[in-house]
């Protein structure tokens, strides 16, 4: 219903203000500009530990933990990802309470915040780490001025929520392709755009485990924000897949329900190309006036712009 509504008011603002606007509007549309109320408390299952009253911590393997925000809206996930000398943190959420806190209490090791792309609720945004890295993109690097990057309102988002953009300090650029060395565990970095078009997802050489942000993860996939393309989106899903022999299991930044965190297959990533394929070739059907909603499986919907406002030309910004 929500979807609707925003479709009716967009098209009545998009014949007022003009279809350059679009973004700008729906933002606007779906912004409540303070943070949003937190869900109650909910039964996460026998594998899954509550920090305090706001993180859960659930062990993936003996040093692998999803840290879940189940009482924040967005249902929010991130993943320490512990090596021999290092460990990452794969997001941090949106900051309203200190996910660091919790990543220090599962390892001794120095910590690297790697966010999964530059929105607001994967940022963390105040807190502030000792070592960050991202993703290592020619228009990213340079506008970073002595490696400080501060991040632009429409790859932020964060006029939704109330939160300020932040300033990242940067230590590591990670080149698309490039390795992670933790010391006996490696990450692979791969550019994986479509929901952003500095989206980056990390597979670990040794699990098989793929760490996808927001790219995929069961519910809806937002394919219709400001740096949004569905060219990038098909690229990136045949990037995934040209690993999927590699692939084991992938965990999403957000979940739809509990319990646990955001489990998907390989397999959910071969519905999301072929459903991409057919829309490019106009063969899908779709529900919603704006966004177009389209069921790519029972566990995703792709939610994407009108037909007509559709990009579909890659940005290509390796």
């Amino acid at each position: 219903m929500k979807y609707i509504i925003i479709g009716v008011v967009l098209l009545c603002a998009l014949a007022w203000g003009g279809i350059a606007n679009r973004h700008s509007i729906v933002i606007q549309l779906m912004s409540s500009g303070q943070p949003p109320p937190l869900n109650a408390a909910t039964d996460e299952g026998a594998d899954t530990v509550w920090f305090n009253d706001y993180f859960t911590v659930q062990a993936l393997d003996e040093r692998t933990f999803a840290i879940g925000e189940p009482r924040y809206a967005q249902q929010n996930y991130s993943y320490l990802i512990v090596g021999s000398e290092r460990a990452v943190l794969f997001d941090a959420g949106p900051g309203f309470r200190n996910i660091r806190e919790v990543a220090e209490s599962l390892t001794d090791l120095p910590i690297t915040f790697v966010p999964s792309h530059f929105h607001y609720d994967h940022t963390g945004n105040e807190i502030t780490f000792d070592q960050v890295a991202v993703v290592d993109l020619p228009y990213i690097r340079a506008r970073a001025v002595d490696n400080q990057l501060t991040l632009s309102g429409p790859e932020h988002l964060g006029v939704a929520e109330g939160v300020a953009a932040p300033t990242l300090s940067i230590n590591e650029w990670l080149a698309p392709g490039a390795m992670m060395f933790l010391g006996d565990r490696q990450l692979q970095v791969l550019y994986t755009p479509g929901h952003t078009d500095d989206s980056i997802s990390l597979l670990d050489l040794t699990s098989g485990f793929l760490f996808s942000g927001d790219f995929v993860y069961p519910g809806p996939l937002y394919a219709f924000l400001s740096n949004s393309n569905m060219g990038d989106y098909l690229a990136g899903a045949e990037t995934v897949i040209s690993q999927q022999s590699l692939v084991t299991e992938i965990y999403g930044a957000h979940r739809v329900r509990p319990p646990g965190a955001p489990k998907l297959g390989i397999e959910d990533v071969q519905d999301l190309r072929k459903t991409l394929l057919n829309i490019r070739a106009g063969a899908a059907s779709a529900k919603g006036v704006y966004p177009r909603q389209y069921i790519v499986n029972e566990r995703m919907i792709l939610l994407a712009e009108p037909e007509f406002l559709q990009a579909w030309q890659s940005t290509n910004r390796e």
